[in-house]
């Protein structure tokens, strides 16, 4: 009897606890979905159910009415802002109240993942963006396109190989497995300035250790979430996103190539070689450089913390840090761009066939090659590129987290008290929502890029279009991901036409399994060679 007394007492407690945590917003007149405890409004996420951009995308539909609405990742509040003024005012306008982004890996018990520039806070985020925003530039990205164009060259050599020695003309290809190949060969050589090529060398070590951080596959989504809901709790079973063999080979890998380059006076336009001149305090901001608008209509701007001199002298777990983030941001949200991009170009011929013929003419101005200048000013090549951003995001949230109690106003027409977001609180901003959102962009699940024309582009509604985030926060690499973007584009459909095959994915669905931007049932697609192409290879 007293056994069960006890177990009625424990459950009562728990429920009341419950009960108390989740009416956190609804004591504060702010809407929530549903909630089942303990996951909050996770589950069907957690049970593979649907994407989390999915998720994000039905409780946005779910409160048009609302310019805020309430979330829970297990038992962590996450107030959703949908208003695009209150947007601009969290981001921009009052910035230093929400300067920092909410803590995932802490540096107490993880300091590599830790400390990379999305992780850091404060005055020390300030001062690291300010020491890396020189390094990501239009100057710097003509420095390393050429080593782009040099992986794109050995991947096609190898798609031209197989189609030559398959029996049907065409090569059915895994396109997740092709650009995630390239884009780890690109961070390869603009990062370490290794030579990998991992078409004809699949197996290669820097391959493998890119595909252990960038999928999320289930134990990593539910340890993201896991750090983020109860980080004090991962601090005491030292819980981490990425086992101890990644940081020890990235660590390895940065520090020994700056020794190695320091020893023989090695000089190369890469990461490596930037990150050591701004350990030196010899990398600085190019004004002339930063108002260059050529990089396309998705390109964010460097802000004013950005555009800082400082001198700051950083570790060598510093630099390492951030040569991680710039991996894992390169090798997955830049292949998975590049993945819908060709899907895209598959199920819409006439969109790759005006494509081609903006390639060709340029083929022709420039004798068959093409420069950083000559790639930007594509004006339909950043059309194309500007939709597949907007409708396949993989930045589909970004979040903030709230530094001093800030009002935030009513959440709807009918509240009658405003909502003070209190220090220590969460927001996110449903990027992908808005991007599907049609008060934005009609027949928003239509690929159109039309609606990035000149005569369309102003119609799009400032702070609605955000691949890249929004305000000082934004993503530093932009340039350099429209860039290799962009490259690869050029290169595949210079050389080949791409179908759609009996493996195609249509109409596209999000594969729930995963933390990452893929499509149920994978990326395949047709490629065959140009006859162009197929000409000038009889000739040579």
């Amino acid at each position: 009897m007293l056994v069960w007394i006890w177990l009625g007492c424990l459950v009562a407690a728990v429920l009341l606890y419950f009960r108390q945590v989740y009416s956190f917003f609804k004591r504060r007149g702010v809407k929530t979905p549903g909630i089942i405890p303990p996951f909050g409004t996770m589950l069907s996420v957690l049970v593979k159910r649907e994407h989390f951009a999915e998720q994000i995308t039905r409780f946005y539909n779910q409160f048009p009415d609302q310019k805020f609405y309430g979330t829970f990742q297990f038992t962590k509040p996450f107030l959703q802002v949908r208003d695009i003024e209150l947007i601009k005012k969290i981001c921009i306008k009052e910035f230093e109240s929400f300067l920092d982004h909410n803590t995932v890996i802490s540096e107490d018990y993880d300091p590599l993942f830790g400390r990379n520039l999305f992780s850091l806070k404060g005055q020390e985020w300030k001062d690291m963006r300010s020491t890396l925003s020189p390094a990501f530039t239009s100057s710097k990205m003509k420095m390393m396109l050429p080593l782009m164009v040099e992986v794109g060259d050995q991947m096609n050599l190898c798609l031209q190989k197989k189609i030559k020695e398959s029996k049907h003309g065409y090569l059915d290809v895994d396109v997740k497995d092709l650009t995630t190949r390239y884009t780890n060969d690109v961070i390869a050589s603009c990062a370490f300035g290794l030579k990998v090529d991992s078409h004809m060398k699949e197996g290669n070590q820097f391959y493998k250790m890119g595909k252990t951080v960038a999928y999320f596959k289930f134990r990593q989504i539910l340890m993201f979430f896991l750090l983020s809901s109860f980080p004090k709790v991962a601090g005491v079973f030292k819980w981490t996103l990425f086992p101890k063999s990644v940081q020890n080979f990235f660590r390895a890998l940065v520090v020994n190539t700056m020794k190695n380059r320091e020893l023989e006076q090695i000089i190369r336009p890469d990461m490596i070689h930037l990150l050591m001149e701004a350990k030196k305090g010899k990398l600085t901001y190019d004004e002339k450089s930063s108002r260059d608008k050529d990089a396309g209509f998705a390109t964010v701007e460097e802000s004013f913390v950005g555009q800082k001199q400082i001198n700051r002298v950083w570790s060598d777990d510093d630099l390492c840090a951030q040569v991680i983030l710039f991996f894992i941001a390169g090798f997955e949200g830049v292949s998975s761009a590049m993945t819908f991009l060709l899907y895209e170009l598959s199920v819409n011929p006439d969109v790759q066939e005006k494509l081609y013929q903006e390639i060709r003419e340029n083929e022709a101005k420039n004798n068959g090659k093409f420069d950083y200048n000559s790639i930007q000013n594509m004006v339909y090549m950043d059309m194309v590129v500007s939709e597949t951003l907007r409708l396949w995001t993989s930045g589909f949230a970004t979040d903030r987290y709230c530094n001093k109690d800030y009002n935030l106003g009513k959440p709807n027409d009918e509240a009658t008290e405003d909502y003070i977001m209190r220090k220590g609180e969460s927001l996110q901003i449903p990027v992908c929502a808005i991007h599907r959102d049609p008060e934005y962009y009609p027949n928003p699940h239509k690929f159109d890029p039309e609606r990035f024309s000149e005569e369309n582009k102003h119609k799009i509604q400032p702070f609605t279009y955000l691949p890249f985030g929004i305000g000082p926060r934004n993503c530093i690499g932009s340039r350099f991901a429209l860039c290799e973007v962009k490259v690869m584009a050029y290169q595949v459909v210079n050389c080949f036409e791409v179908f759609p095959s009996e493996r195609t994915t249509i109409p596209p669905k999000l594969d729930p399994s995963t933390f990452n931007v893929h499509m149920k049932g994978g990326h395949w697609n047709r490629f065959k060679a140009r006859k162009e192409v197929q000409s000038r290879a009889h000739q040579g």
